[in-house]
């Protein structure tokens, strides 16, 4: 992402825009640069976007769990005296947004989830202690889209590089299965904040009958579909993704 890392105390983030705060949590294994077609399209729209970069590998190892960064995301929101905010998150990011704005619901005004996990997600530990095998990383990194050709060599390789970190690796694991427990199926009929659910139709991580129940647990939610697509609709079909999320934000007033 050729966007500038702004290093303030300790969070680094990209900032674009001025407005309505549109805060965009990455997943585990997604870099800032999957959001790229939404960072570049809101911002004229009236939204300030921000992107953190989630200490996923930073934290104490029995720190490392869904709540510790819900809880510094809310951090990072005061820290940048933000209110009223818009979050958006893909897979682990999802969960995230969902976790923070159940603990402080006060500061979200609408959440956005796309391929979230927090219901259920195919556990991602079954494969990797294959760390060596490049073809095999290939192959899983492909299968998170519907189309493979979307999982460039880059993806790959940054895949491929954090599961032959040993501790990168550990903390992966330890995240996997911090969200696996961390089901949110109890809390989701109490959270009032409006959820925009964007889903590929082809998700087999989170598969669609994950989209259509937090879509039912969810009191106040609307559930859009993209078509040949997998886990990361915001990088597989970023026009639709757009022009979805545009045209829910514009129907909420938000």
């Amino acid at each position: 992402m050729e966007e500038h890392l702004i290093e303030d105390g300790k969070y680094r983030y990209i900032e674009k825009g001025e407005g309505t705060p549109m805060i965009i949590l990455h997943g585990l294994m997604g870099g800032l640069s999957n959001f790229q077609g939404v960072s570049d399209y809101f911002p004229s729209k009236g939204y300030k976007v921000l992107i953190p970069e989630l200490p996923i590998y930073d934290m104490p190892i029995l720190k490392t769990t869904v709540k510790n960064f819900a809880k510094f995301l809310e951090g990072f929101i005061e820290a940048k005296g933000l209110k009223d905010v818009i979050l958006l998150g893909n897979s682990l990011g999802g969960h995230i947004g969902l976790l923070h704005t159940k603990m402080f619901p006060e500061m979200v005004k609408a959440l956005v989830i796309t391929g979230s996990s927090g219901l259920y997600e195919s556990a991602m530990g079954d494969g990797y202690p294959k760390r060596g095998d490049y073809e095999f990383i290939k192959k899983k990194a492909q299968d998170v889209f519907y189309d493979p050709e979307v999982a460039t060599k880059e993806i790959v390789d940054e895949v491929f590089a954090t599961v032959n970190d040993r501790m990168k690796l550990v903390k992966t694991l330890a995240i996997a299965k911090s969200a696996i427990r961390h089901n949110m199926s109890k809390d989701l009929p109490h959270m009032k904040t409006p959820t925009c659910i964007i889903w590929g139709e082809n998700d087999t991580v989170t598969p669609p009958n994950v989209a259509k129940e937090f879509h039912e647990l969810l009191p106040d939610s609307d559930l859009y579909w993209i078509e040949k697509c997998g886990h990361a609709p915001m990088m597989e079909h970023p026009e639709d993704f757009n022009r979805i999320l545009d045209a829910w934000l514009k129907k909420r007033n938000f």
